[in-house]
């Protein structure tokens, strides 16, 4: 969900020593100290590739239909000519962007689908890389070949992954057979084509571009959501709660009012 991105009220402490890298939250009891001007969650150092994001020189890179951005690396869900633009800046295997996607996510899609905004979908891989594993870059090219059927299937997809995120500790995602089961919540998903580019990895490449693009945009930490460029604070500042699906109405009322 593209302006110079802003800072991020509660990115982690960084790693100064580490610029390829980026980090979680240390704990989701800390989240009520976070406070100001962005979001509780997992943080990321500056760098230029997370989460075994980079490709190797000359690797060939199958981007799937219906993405957007330089090199396909932007995914897009709501009407393209939508007056608003909500960028998102996530990671599947980010346990505050799960915990956000619970409380509001359905209100999030509900406002993509009546028009108000299209959401431009930016997603990070780096928790591969602080926490180990692959899921991050699995499940998005998983949802790679989900957005070659459809962004509707995407979305979806999305959202059956957030409903069975794994412990952050664990990388379920990595699990071609897993990630399969999980499509199968998808009606209409599965497919012979679906399931060989998923055990193939056909959008892995792509996948790596993808996080690498998150990690050389400047956002220090996920989730991180903008309404036409200005940082959204979707958590309470005392309770560290995700704010309630009318406050989130309120809210994107509100930016886009100050907008005209």
């Amino acid at each position: 969900m593209r302006s110079t991105p802003p800072e991020q009220e509660a990115n982690t402490t960084m790693n100064s020593n580490t610029t390829m890298r980026m980090r979680c939250a240390a704990a989701l009891t800390a989240l009520a100290a976070l406070t100001v001007l962005g979001l509780a969650g997992c943080g990321s150092s500056t760098g230029t590739s997370g989460g075994g994001s980079g490709t190797a020189a000359g690797q060939a890179v199958t981007v799937p239909a219906n993405t957007s951005g330089p090199g396909g690396t932007v995914i897009i869900y709501g009407k393209a000519d939508a007056a608003n633009t909500l960028d998102v800046y996530e990671d599947f295997r980010c346990p505050v962007c799960d915990r956000l996607e619970r409380a509001d996510g359905a209100t999030i899609q509900q406002l993509a689908d009546n028009g108000t905004y299209k959401i431009q979908y930016h997603m990070g891989t780096f928790l591969d890389d602080n926490l180990g594993g692959s899921g991050s870059v699995a499940a998005l090219a998983a949802a790679g070949a989900a957005l070659n059927e459809s962004p509707a299937k995407y979305e979806q997809f999305r959202t059956v992954l957030y409903a069975n995120q794994p412990d952050e500790q664990n990388d379920a995602f990595a699990s071609a057979d897993h990630l399969l089961e999980l499509a199968a919540k998808v009606p209409g998903l599965r497919s012979a084509a679906f399931d060989q580019a998923v055990r193939n990895g056909t959008y892995k490449p792509w996948a790596q571009r993808v996080g690498a693009a998150f990690a050389g945009s400047g956002v220090t930490g996920t989730p991180t959501v903008l309404l036409n460029g200005t940082t959204l604070t979707l958590f309470d500042s005392g309770t560290g709660e995700p704010i309630t699906p009318a406050q989130y109405q309120a809210l994107v009322q509100q930016t886009i009012g100050a907008k005209k």
